[in-house]
């Protein structure tokens, strides 16, 4: 079961590397879930599959505070902020109320909306322990986020022509309105360079959301503790004070895109397919709504903010 773990996350972050716009988290899942039957013959609830699920995703969300400088999140969230609240709001807000009315379990629209709010597949991971959401929940949450990034990439920089944002106004519309970072980075870099650097660090930003959403949803009593976003923190604190030398960085995120994969293939390892069929494409529907709602709040608020 390790070998197979460790080969599949190998070859999802090999292939995200290669097809960033898809991105080494879905190719993890995808390959998990198909190869899901081997992995039931071969003991699918061994230690190896939860400690992958449970530490090993942990650690990846420490190496993300790597990529943050907390003095780029001052400057930039104090413009950025009342989107990124007014967006975040809106989109777990519905995820609630829309994805009760479509009958979708509580776990999974609640990890459909933290990917769509926050950042994608990191914040499924990030939140996964604290709801102990089953990894079928999982897997359709990250596989319904990326249907929506792909369509981010290819219709944004049209809509920010035709809308006539500028580089900066379009930067925080990908920032605050695409889930993960490969494509916030695909979208923007197409409309323009200083969009895609506004982009980024507001993306960066944003994945600080990780930290309030996380401990709410963690003050159940089943809940583990989330000690490891303490541990963000300190880690984006050192980056700060120039503790982490440039060029480990590049290290870093790499090896965090590693155990994310790693994590992500022991998700779908551990995936029940026949509870995805069931789920049908009420989930799908419910992350179009948030998908247009969050994007419809991003541009409504720098307009009424003038930002």
């Amino acid at each position: 079961m390790l070998f197979l773990l460790l080969g599949l996350g190998l070859a999802a972050f090999t292939a995200g590397s290669f097809v960033p716009a898809v991105g080494a988290p879905l190719f993890a899942v995808a390959g998990g879930v198909l190869l899901s039957p081997l992995a039931r013959r071969l003991a699918r609830r061994g230690p190896v599959l939860e400690m992958a699920k449970g530490p090993v995703l942990r650690f990846s969300i420490v190496l993300l505070g790597a990529q943050l400088s907390l003095g780029e999140v001052a400057s930039v969230g104090v413009t950025s902020l009342p989107v990124m609240l007014g967006t975040l709001a809106v989109c777990l807000l519905l995820a609630g109320l829309v994805g009760r009315r479509l009958g979708i379990p509580g776990d999974l629209r609640t990890l459909i909306g933290v990917g769509t709010g926050i950042c994608g597949a990191s914040a499924i991971a990030a939140v996964t322990p604290a709801l102990r959401a089953r990894s079928s929940d999982v897997a359709y949450a990250i596989s319904t986020i990326f249907f929506f990034n792909v369509a981010a990439v290819l219709v944004f920089p049209p809509l920010g022509h035709l809308l006539g944002l500028s580089q900066q106004a379009f930067g925080l519309f990908a920032g605050t309105a695409v889930n993960d970072t490969s494509a916030v980075v695909a979208a923007a870099a197409a409309y323009g360079p200083v969009a895609g650097q506004h982009a980024v660090v507001v993306k960066l930003v944003r994945t600080l959301m990780i930290i309030p959403v996380t401990l709410v949803l963690s003050k159940g009593a089943k809940a583990p503790k989330p000690w490891f976003l303490g541990a963000f923190l300190l880690v984006a604190a050192a980056h700060t004070l120039g503790l982490v030398p440039d060029g480990l960085q590049p290290l870093l995120h790499r090896l965090a895109l590693l155990c994310v994969a790693v994590a992500l293939a022991a998700v779908g390892l551990s995936t029940d397919i026949a509870a995805l069929r069931r789920a049908g494409p009420r989930p799908l529907l419910l992350g179009l709504i948030l998908w247009v709602a969050v994007s419809a709040t991003s541009l409504g608020l720098q307009h009424l903010t003038g930002v």
